[in-house]
């Protein structure tokens, strides 16, 4: 991905600013985020990214925010830039979530967050639909096992956190697969609600979406009966025995030598 880091301070100016105050903003809020990013030692910002804003490629759009890649010294970091017609104030409540996460070694890590922005690892890598998709010849079913195994390890420890992600359910959008496997986007997560993280990252890769179809033309998948009972014993009992059982379910044991 070809980079070019535009300053801060030309954030202000047209296309740039629909995207820093997106959908709409005052020039007094501009300036506002423009000085914001400036006190977090934010150098610049790359408008590079598979998604089309206006005229202006970001890396993603979502409910709350907008990210792009930016530079902190000589780092490149992702930036989540709020967006104005956010329901949230402010990105407290994600860099808290976000935060926790983190405790329990679990995504993208954070870096600094202000009212307006939130700033986080950057992740080189591919969505987890786009990367199962582009798997092939020799080995394609160890390497879509260790990727999906990780994927669940992860949303184990979040389930044991108390923490629910909230979008699992729609997992190929949420796990980016590089040097390594994260799981992302923790802005409609909750400490509050019942955790749901491992019966829905199953739900997803294995039974009755377009991600589970093509996991399923990779691997031989138990019948979706069988990973429905262990789920529901999963769900009954969190223990680590009983994720071991729906590893085992799922073909996701790692060999013992």
């Amino acid at each position: 991905m070809r980079q070019s880091f535009l300053p801060v301070s030309e954030l202000a100016k047209q296309p740039y600013s629909e995207i820093l105050g997106y959908p709409r903003a005052t020039k007094t809020q501009i300036r506002s985020r423009v000085a914001e990013l400036k006190k977090m030692k934010v150098d610049g910002v790359a408008f590079v990214g598979p998604m089309l804003i206006g005229k202006t490629y970001v890396l993603g759009k979502g409910y709350t925010g907008i990210v792009v890649l930016a530079k902190m010294g000589t780092k490149n970091v992702a930036l989540k830039i709020r967006r104005t017609d956010s329901p949230r104030k402010t990105m407290d409540g994600e860099t808290a979530l976000l935060g926790a996460a983190n405790g329990v070694k679990v995504g993208p890590r954070l870096i600094a967050s202000s009212r307006n922005f939130l700033v986080m690892e950057y992740l080189d890598g591919k969505k987890i639909l786009d990367w199962i998709s582009s798997l092939d010849g020799k080995g394609r079913a160890a390497k879509a096992k260790s990727v999906i195994r990780k994927v669940m390890e992860d949303c184990y420890r979040l389930d044991q956190l108390g923490l629910d992600h909230g979008e699992l359910s729609y997992i190929s959008k949420h796990v980016i697969v590089g040097k390594t496997i994260t799981i992302i986007d923790f802005e409609s997560s909750s400490l509050e609600r019942k955790v749901s993280n491992v019966t829905s990252a199953t739900q997803a890769l294995f039974i009755g979406s377009g991600l589970a179809k093509i996991v399923q033309r990779i691997y031989k998948v138990p019948p979706k009966q069988k990973i429905i009972k262990v789920l529901r014993s999963y769900k009954e009992d969190q223990t680590q025995a009983s994720f071991e059982r729906v590893l085992e379910v799922l073909g996701l044991c790692q060999k013992r030598p």
